[in-house]
């Protein structure tokens, strides 16, 4: 049996206001073909297939009509999906029916008996080969909130250990119903211990104090561990079967160097034979320039030099993020580099500033009380000295000095 392993789609994603839905729709095309290419049995989908609770309706249908396309593409292709942490699980389930026609299963809320008891047979799914005979059994866990998990009397950490008990009350269900030969997999979207997060993207799942959770949850008996949320790809605990698959295109510039991809599982019975990692061909590239903050002369120098091939058609243009470092504020800092890449073959989406002589001290009007007694002129003036190391206001230039001004009393059009 074949298993893809990808998570974190973030359909909808924007980019410093840029749009990515032909990023994803080069991914999703890419994907389709890979799974028939790849003879693939089972697709897992880890959670966060959108980037918002609320995605737009060109999101929810580029999802929809990949999964109609792709059983097309694979008729005997059976896909399993959970919710993340950035999903809906009542939007995820709501079309669930419908997706059953598709051999698709969702997973958005943990499914409760009339009891209140956990219902673990709608959490445990078989998983068929080619000739629609059961092969593995899956254990679908979305991202699990407080009221979710089961309560565990006595515990020390109420959410952490309420986890732990409900993967091991899954695997104890798949195990009762599996042959010997069937291999367990287990989904989750969380942040197991060690694991590397990618600055400015993922969304914090900090709850209740508990930052991440160990390795341990996953009985010896699961032969793989589908996880989302991470989008580095990695091992947890330098166990080969407990992987991150990673996001599939990079959601920040913070990701520019990941290794984007999927996951191929090959199984023997009930055991991995084999992982092998398929990149994710990039449609649009991400350029941090330069690597790290430069001088505006140097930085300058450094944009003249950037050489994208003229016919390079405007969606598939790379996205540019500028990393400059001063001694003072710019005002005229945007319009300087965008008249230095006139011409050029991309989109600016950011202009990262570092301040040489940025004050490190903290200021007094951190504390709430001494907020309420200061004026919001005064507000600003001790934020940009903090923030810039001058001396005195009289040091803000003019012109931010004015934009502020007009700020607080607002434009003709606002005031009229």
């Amino acid at each position: 049996m074949r298993l893809i392993h990808t998570s974190d789609w973030h359909l909808g994603q924007t980019l410093h206001q840029f749009e990515r839905y032909n990023e994803h729709e080069a991914f999703l095309t890419w994907l389709r073909t890979t799974l028939v290419t790849q003879e693939v049995d089972v697709l897992l989908i880890s959670g966060d297939i959108f980037d918002t609770a609320n995605p737009s309706a060109a999101a929810q249908k580029q999802f929809y009509r990949f999964l109609q396309q792709a059983k097309i593409a694979s008729p005997t292709l059976q896909i399993v999906i959970i919710a993340g942490n950035h999903d809906s699980p009542g939007r995820l389930e709501a079309p669930a029916p419908l997706m059953e026609s598709l051999d698709a299963t969702v997973i958005g809320f943990i499914p409760r008996l009339e009891n209140g008891d956990i219902d673990l047979q709608r959490l445990v799914i078989p998983l068929h080969d080619k000739q629609h005979h059961i092969a593995a059994w899956c254990l679908a866990i979305p991202f699990l909130r407080p009221g979710d998990v089961p309560r565990v009397e006595g515990a020390r950490d109420l959410y952490m250990e309420g986890i732990a008990l409900l993967y091991r009350q899954a695997t104890d269900y798949a195990l009762s119903v599996r042959n010997d030969n069937q291999a367990i997999i287990a989904l989750g979207h969380c942040h197991m211990v060690g694991g590397e997060v990618s600055e400015y993207s993922e969304r914090p799942i900090v709850i209740g104090g508990t930052e991440a959770l160990s390795a341990n949850v996953f009985d010896t008996s699961i032969a793989y561990a589908a996880l989302g949320h991470l989008h580095l790809a990695q091992k947890v605990g330098k166990k080969d079967h407990l992987r991150y698959c990673g996001s599939p295109i990079p959601l920040s510039f913070a990701e520019v160097d990941y290794q984007h991809q999927v996951l191929q599982i090959d199984l023997d019975g009930d055991t991995v034979t084999q992982i092998t990692s398929l990149p994710v061909p990039r449609s649009v590239e991400l350029l941090r320039i330069p690597r790290q903050p430069q001088s505006l002369a140097k930085v300058l120098v450094a944009l003249t030099a950037i050489d994208i091939p003229q016919d390079t058609l405007p969606d598939n243009m790379p996205f540019l993020e500028v990393r400059v470092l001063l001694d003072a504020p710019e005002p005229t800092l945007r319009a300087t580099i965008e008249q230095a890449i006139e011409g050029k073959r991309v989109r600016l989406a950011k202009i990262d500033t570092h301040f040489t002589h940025a004050s490190a001290e903290k200021s007094d009007i951190q504390r709430l009380e001494e907020l309420e007694k200061l004026q919001p002129q005064q507000i600003f003036e001790r934020l940009y000295q903090r923030k810039y190391g001058t001396k005195d206001p009289s040091e803000i230039p003019a012109e931010i000095t004015t934009a502020f001004a007009e700020l607080l009393l607002g434009t003709p059009e606002v005031r009229s």
